[in-house]
């Protein structure tokens, strides 16, 4: 199920989503907050029983179907996260955010500002999670369609980002539509400015497979010709 494979789907460079349930929870005043009906899940919340993998701020259940393409650094630090499904790719974003306000809004302006000095023409839509921005963009490969979906929480902000068959028809989101549903953010206590992404690390399973591989390498390289 999961690959460490670099490149995957075509998408638009952005950045980070109206007050979400799991926001709202959290500021009932003076009352202990309530698990939200789904997720994405701050980690107080998250369902006990399911397999996911840990990369850090972020813990992606396991999804029969779906591909997990991670991209990291030589040093271990996730920088990308792609979601594949058929037709249809799911690259996912967490960010710091104020515990008392969502920041989609804002950021869902300056998207829609930039896809516009692209000469794209971003349109507004009502998705579960409030209000989502879906454009066709031109990539390489030709027209593309994409769907941006934020999601707050406390303290945090997910952003999803849908292409292909689910972003130019949200009922076709299927198995990746379980996957950020499913999705558990572990914010930790450390101030960060907003909208800085929260730290992502490869889960031990892939980084002792890369360290494997590049031993091999490394010892196939020194064999006697």
């Amino acid at each position: 199920m999961f690959s460490r494979k670099r490149g995957g789907p075509k998408h638009v460079r952005a950045t980070d989503a109206p007050p979400s349930e799991a926001l709202a929870q959290s500021l009932a005043a003076d009352d202990e907050p309530v698990a939200p009906e789904q997720g994405p899940w701050d980690q107080k919340f998250a369902p006990e029983g399911v397999q996911r993998l840990d990369l850090g701020s972020l813990l992606i259940p396991a999804v029969d179907g779906v591909e997990v393409r991670v991209q990291a650094n030589p040093d271990g630090a996730v920088e990308q996260i792609v979601l594949v499904d058929g037709e249809s790719a799911l690259q996912l974003g967490v960010f710091a955010a104020p515990r008392s306000e969502g920041i989609w809004d804002e950021v869902r302006e300056e998207i829609a500002q930039a896809m516009a000095s692209d000469g794209v023409a971003p349109r507004e839509i009502d998705g579960p999670y409030g209000t989502e921005l879906a454009a066709r963009v031109n990539t390489p490969e030709g027209p593309a369609d994409v769907r941006f979906v934020g999601v707050d929480g406390p303290r945090w902000m997910v952003r999803a980002l849908y292409q292909g068959a689910a972003a130019a028809d949200p009922s076709r989101e299927g198995r990746l539509g379980e996957v950020l549903t499913g999705l558990v953010v572990v914010r930790d206590q450390e101030a960060r400015p907003v909208r800085e992404a929260l730290p992502l690390r490869l889960p031990k399973e892939m980084t002792e497979q890369a360290a494997a591989e590049a031993e091999g390498a490394q010892a196939n390289g020194h064999q006697p010709q």
